[in-house]
């Protein structure tokens, strides 16, 4: 694969990861009926919610900055990866498998994205030398 088709991929999927997860940040943080119902459905706590929200505008923040804060840019993807597990199996537990759907697909599109991010920055580039 060419390097411009592999920024290509990592910048759709990177793109809509943020809008993912920045949609959902914000509607955490303005408790929105939609995403504070089915949260606190899932027996999350109120204050767990807003956490979650200050740490995903944070994580996109550092997911579009590009060429930098190459380290904590893989903390996000693990952030969001842990974020998305978290919230396949409480559904699966709680409403049931077809609400899970919208996780199966933020998880493939991260995976692709968190894939191309690894063809891009090889480990040397992010920890320098090793």
């Amino acid at each position: 694969m060419k390097i411009k088709t592999t920024k290509i991929i990592y910048w759709s999927g990177a793109i809509f990861m943020s809008l993912w997860f920045g949609a959902s940040g914000f509607f955490e943080l303005t408790k929105n009926p939609v995403v504070w119902d089915i949260t606190q459905q899932l027996g999350y706590p109120s204050h767990f919610i807003y956490i979650l929200g200050v740490f995903k505008l944070t994580g996109i923040l550092v997911l579009l900055l590009p060429n930098r804060l190459l380290r904590l840019k893989e903390w996000v993807f693990a952030g969001m990866f842990f974020d998305i597990i978290f919230a396949f199996f409480s559904k699966i537990a709680v409403l049931g498998f077809p609400a899970t759907i919208d996780a199966i697909v933020a998880l493939t599109v991260l995976s692709v994205t968190y894939f191309m991010f690894r063809k891009l920055y090889t480990p040397e580039r992010i920890f320098g030398e090793i």
